[in-house]
């Protein structure tokens, strides 16, 4: 609705409850931390029902914010990058530049209380599953145009913004993506809620996960990197985001579990190798190429985007915090995908995962070194692109700050595209899942038909 305002009240800097030792040393950032200078911050934030009382006494929205700040200081003791910004250092002479972190630049980390006192819990689940357009606005880093990674220099590499609605409270994160992947982001959350959940204790617990900050480098690599650039503009492409549609389709266990069967059945009679992501995958592909009515000999592409911490050999610790991602590439027609069933698109993704091996990510970085480059969005209003970002086994509602369970996860306008579709655990868990997808309003109705 149009007359919906996000009014910010206040403004605060957060920085680490303590320095440790190693927040001193340049944070040197890899190659696979560096090809995303060029993409959005990510973006994401839970909903809460806002209780009446708590602990017994009547809810105050200032002590809790000074509760969650207290808990952030705690929490970025262990992630002490997220304080810190981005340092470029350019070499005109050699026509190079290189990027790293100073933990200790800046003002800390972004803290900010909004109102929205005229919307309700119920206007952001809307009861068609839209996602109002407000709910941009709940994030920050959206004026007057969402900031890439290499505005890290001068913004915080880490902001959150707390909404207080009538009945809810909203809380969102926009972390830097060449410093975090999604790993790495809900990594982040899970620890800020336990720190906040030992409130009573002084926030003083031995965390059950720490983040490790070795970053990754291939044998042989010289730090720093350095890159071919010595001016933004040759290097960083800004984009903002079209018009969209965004609206959450939910998929109960029981019926993720009938497509999976299907998928396999069509793709490999008998064997079950094809995962309950790819199915669901390629699912989505499909019903979103047919509902662009895309002509038979379109070329299309299917990203998804993969963790590489398993792939390696040794590989990586989950707790690795940094950029661990590999974009798989699927490529067919819209012809082929149609013409065939469940069971052959689901294949053809699950031929492109197994694909990405070590030697594959390893082959990867040594080209990326020999000529390094950053990512760049495609163009927006493309439709022969669907990218599946995020994933349902990410941990994220688990994160509780005192007033209960979150009631929904929803994301902001960074990395939003014609066919991004994000996937997040459903609020029922068990299995289900929610897929948050952007189309443009046609595409969308002609989804929905489905």
């Amino acid at each position: 609705m149009e007359f919906w305002r996000v009014k910010e009240i206040s403004k605060w800097f957060v920085k680490p409850k303590y320095s440790v030792s190693e927040s001193k040393k340049p944070y040197h950032l890899g190659p696979l931390d560096l090809a995303m200078l060029s993409f959005h911050y990510i973006q994401n934030g839970l909903l809460f029902s806002k209780p009446s009382h708590l602990n017994g006494h009547e809810f105050s929205i200032d002590s809790f914010l000074e509760s969650l700040k207290e808990s952030l200081s705690h929490t970025l003791i262990h992630f002490y990058p997220l304080a810190g910004q981005l340092v470029i250092q350019v070499d005109e002479a050699k026509h190079e530049c290189c990027v790293f972190v100073d933990c200790n630049k800046g003002p800390g980390a972004q803290f900010s209380h909004a109102t929205a006192l005229d919307i309700t819990v119920a206007d952001v689940l809307s009861p068609n599953n839209d996602i109002p357009l407000i709910v941009a606005s709940f994030f920050y880093y959206n004026e007057p145009e969402v900031a890439v990674n290499y505005d890290g220099h001068f913004k915080p590499l880490l902001s959150v913004q707390v909404t207080e609605l009538l009945d809810g409270v909203f809380i969102a994160c926009s972390i830097n993506h060449a410093i975090a992947d999604g790993t790495a982001y809900w990594h982040f959350w899970n620890v800020w809620s336990e720190i906040h959940r030992a409130k009573d204790k002084g926030y003083l617990i031995p965390v059950s996960r720490l983040p490790i900050h070795n970053r990754w480098f291939p044998d042989g690599c010289v730090l720093p990197i350095t890159l071919p650039f010595t001016r933004p503009e040759e290097f960083i492409r800004r984009f903002d985001t079209p018009q969209l549609r965004e609206k959450v389709f939910h998929f109960s266990s029981d019926s993720i579990n009938t497509i999976r069967a299907k998928a396999n059945k069509e793709s490999t009679g008998s064997s079950m190798m094809i995962s309950t992501f790819q199915a669901l995958s390629a699912l989505v592909w499909r019903s979103i190429v047919r509902a662009n009515c895309l002509p038979h000999d379109q070329i299309l592409y299917n990203y998804m985007f993969a963790s590489n911490r398993h792939r390696l050999n040794p590989p990586l610790p989950q707790n690795y915090f940094g950029t661990c991602i590999k974009g798989i590439t699927t490529k067919t027609t819209a012809g082929e995908l149609l013409k065939n069933n469940l069971g052959w698109a689901a294949l053809l993704l699950h031929q492109s995962v197994v694909s990405l091996t070590d030697k594959a990510v390893r082959e990867f970085v040594k080209e990326w070194l020999e000529s390094p480059y950053c990512y760049h969005h495609r163009d927006l209003h493309d439709y022969n692109t669907v990218a599946m970002e995020h994933s349902p086994r990410f941990n994220m509602y688990g994160n509780e700050f005192g007033i209960g369970k979150p009631i929904a996860v929803r994301g902001g306008r960074g990395n939003k595209a014609v066919g991004v579709v994000n996937a997040y655990p459903g609020y029922q868990g068990t299995g289900s899942v929610d897929l948050e997808i952007c189309l443009p309003p046609d595409s969308m109705r002609a989804l929905e038909k489905f």
